[in-house]
């Protein structure tokens, strides 16, 4: 049977396509992205033309010198680097995709993070970061043709003729840009997490796919965002999601005036019961999903806290946008502190790296000025601390820790 024309002549413009991204011919490519998208794949390498541009600066093993004793590869290396920056610059604004994963579960960041190219690295991290707010925008919107006023003429019209919206009046917005953005360390919803059952260690603490929710290896990080947060004795500090109680251990052992803990799994409940804090002085437990709880808490009542930590389990990273933007901004004293646990897209640095300068951008929108202390997380694999668990959450060797002050 005679393959099909049209086949062969799509799988040639990919490759012409991958071939001048790593050649980093750019009057080809300009020429070769005005009939083709950014966004093809290699079938076998699953190789998009972002991967191609920046895969090829993989340096030679042993550099040449020239009969002057200089580096003569180094000037080429050089040269080699810029023309992969403007290729790289040219493939994002044609509408590549930063996350795009290749047969060897590397995205483009993946592949220059581990080659050492680290002005390559920040142009996919910026584009990272721009799909991301740019997506988050876009989600505030009401598609167009949902009103109900419409007549039937109308809606016909708008189902036969009504274009996508559109980058820069170009492209169209892939379907698969990004990734979401998400706070949680499993691939379950907050809703059946709370209805699932969970299983408590003396390490750790998951859920009924074995799903970490919180593990001990956690610890020295919950000890410095609690010393971050209450500095001193006799502060109001609010913390939401209790797990296994390890950052609420700390922040108690820092005599605070008022601790107020929102949990709302049934079962951490059963065992905050059980281990003491509804007994504990100063210590108030409120029972529900902290979307529930602040609207009852606050009804008719001023409460203001010295410092506010976050960390829940299987929440989108738009609960966390809400609570700092909806609630943070009306229970933080003028001079508090506002932290939360920042584990987004941890398990690869590219994602990471985005996410935390998303939440960044965000949180200054909202009025928050924030700083990074980084905190180095041994290598868990090696220490088993994965054993058992089916998704690791961290792969990272530094952990960022955030600490949020009003602007000025």
């Amino acid at each position: 049977m005679a393959a099909d024309p049209l086949s062969i002549d799509v799988d040639l413009t990919t490759q012409s396509l991958l071939l001048a991204s790593a050649n980093h011919d750019i009057p080809a490519l300009k020429d070769l992205l005005k009939t083709t998208s950014a966004t093809v794949q290699d079938p076998e390498t699953r190789f998009t033309p972002l991967h191609a541009a920046i895969a090829a600066c993989e340096p030679d093993d042993e550099p040449q010198t020239n009969g002057n004793g200089s580096n003569a590869a180094e000037e080429e290396r050089k040269k080699t680097l810029e023309a992969a920056a403007e290729t790289v610059r040219l493939l994002l604004q044609s509408g590549a995709i930063w996350n795009d994963l290749d047969s060897n579960n590397e995205t483009p960041g993946c592949t220059a993070k581990r080659l050492g190219l680290e002005e390559i690295y920040q142009l996919v991290v910026d584009a990272g970061v721009r799909a991301e707010l740019l997506l988050s925008r876009l989600d505030q919107y009401q598609p167009l043709g949902d009103d109900d006023d419409e007549d039937d003429e109308d809606n016909e019209d708008d189902e036969e003729g009504q274009q996508e919206p559109e980058m820069n009046g170009t492209e169209e917005i892939p379907e698969h840009v990004t990734e979401p953005i998400t706070t949680t360390e499993g691939a379950t919803s907050n809703e059946d997490y709370l209805k699932d059952t969970v299983e408590f260690t003396d390490t750790t603490l998951l859920d009924s796919s074995k799903q970490g929710v919180m593990m001990n290896w956690e610890t020295p990080i919950m000890k410095r965002h609690s010393e971050l947060l209450l500095p001193s004795p006799n502060l109001r500090v609010l913390n939401i999601g209790h797990g296994m109680g390890i950052i609420d251990t700390f922040l108690s052992e820092n005599s605070p005036s008022n601790h107020h803990i929102i949990e709302a799994h049934p079962a951490v409940l059963k065992n905050m019961r059980e281990n003491g804090w509804y007994d504990k002085p100063n210590v108030v437990i409120h029972e529900g999903r902290w979307q529930d709880v602040l609207p009852k808490i606050t009804s008719g009542a001023v409460v203001v806290f010295d410092a506010i930590y976050f960390d829940t389990f299987a929440e989108e990273y738009k609960a966390l946008k809400e609570f700092f933007e909806e609630w943070v901004v009306q229970l933080l004293d003028s001079d508090g502190v506002f932290s939360f646990f920042n584990g987004m897209g941890a398990d690869r640095q590219v994602c990471y790296d985005v996410y935390t300068k998303v939440v960044e951008m965000d949180l200054f929108e909202a009025g928050f000025d924030t700083e990074f202390e980084d905190i180095k997380i041994p290598n868990l694999q090696e220490s088993a601390e994965w054993e058992g668990i089916c998704r690791p959450y961290w792969a990272l060797d530094t952990y960022k820790l955030p600490t949020c002050k009003f602007v000025g």
